[in-house]
């Protein structure tokens, strides 16, 4: 084992989650799907969505559409597909129930993070929260053409939402926001591994791939300790489709991970939230966790000779 992950590992078996444990162990230690199965489903609430600071900048425990959005990253990440799974016909069953939904999308806010620690993005009525509409729901569109019955008025509803976000990014000014591009990349993802076609896939990799190439930061001095947009918000491998268009830079990013891991094994978060300061230094260790898992997923993925 080579000593990032050696110390990275350490980290991760003294402070973090079960999830997180158990997101590790799935990719580095043979660890099965059900571990993470079994410890993300404590995070879903009787409706089928998740909250509970899943995505540990928001504290609520109530169901709301970017908590059960980092459910299905969770699903993704470990590969998990079975339509019939409980965890996934709950996120169906939120998702169709029309709840923080106004018929083109699902809010990124909900009103009762507000009382809950949390960070100010995720406050409702704050400037700081105004997101681009599409994050989530460009995501959660794919999930829906990816596991609902497509027979069902849900996988209607997906295929619609699907078209409007695809004609939104076509038609609209460049999407900037690097969390709202990462949902589109899971869109097309969802219509490629589907074969199902609410729009030209092949148009919409296209868009896609201007526009990363606009946001990944160009300034690797600002990497260092501002919240920036690095390759490894889009790659997991050097077989994405995206690799060669910002080849130098997440070659780059490889060694400045490994320069950049602390002595404790875990990496710098490079934001904080200002308000809740007891909370959010839990919420801090929680990201470090997460932070350490897609790190050294992205060496392994990208920057095999960096990390051997």
């Amino acid at each position: 084992m080579n000593d990032v992950t050696r110390k990275a590992r350490q980290f991760i078996h003294r402070n973090a989650r079960p999830l997180d444990l158990a997101r590790w162990r799935f990719h580095f230690e043979n660890g099965s799907p059900q571990e993470v199965l079994n410890a993300l489903s404590f995070y879903q609430n009787e409706d089928g969505g998740f909250g509970h600071a899943l995505e540990p900048d928001a504290w609520n425990p109530f169901s709301s559409p970017i908590q059960t959005w980092a459910a299905t990253e969770v699903l993704h990440e470990i590969g998990f597909s079975d339509s019939t799974h409980p965890l996934i016909r709950g996120i169906l069953r939120y998702l169709e129930s029309g709840t923080d939904f106004d018929g083109h999308c699902w809010r990124n806010t909900i009103e009762s993070n507000n009382d809950h620690p949390h960070a100010p993005w995720w406050h409702t009525g704050s400037v700081s929260a105004s997101h681009h509409d599409y994050n989530p729901t460009a995501c959660l569109a794919g999930f829906i053409l990816k596991h609902a019955d497509r027979e069902s008025i849900l996988f209607s509803l997906g295929f619609q939402i699907a078209g409007e976000a695809f004609d939104a990014i076509m038609n609209q000014e460049p999407v900037t926001d690097m969390h709202t591009l990462l949902c589109f990349i899971r869109l097309l993802q969802s219509v490629q591994e589907t074969g199902i076609e609410p729009f030209d896939a092949s148009a919409l990799q296209s868009k896609l791939a201007e526009q990363i190439a606009d946001c990944v930061s160009h300034d690797t001095d600002a990497w260092e300790g501002s919240y920036v947009c690095k390759p490894s918000q889009f790659l997991e491998s050097r077989d994405s489709v995206f690799y060669s268009l910002i080849r130098d830079l997440a070659d780059f990013e490889c060694g400045h991970i490994v320069r950049t891991q602390l002595e404790d094994g875990s990496w710098p978060v490079t934001w904080g939230w200002g308000d809740y300061p007891e909370a959010w230094a839990v919420s801090k260790n929680w990201w470090k966790s997460g932070i350490i898992i897609k790190n050294v997923r992205y060496l392994r993925g990208v920057g095999k000779t960096v990390i051997q």
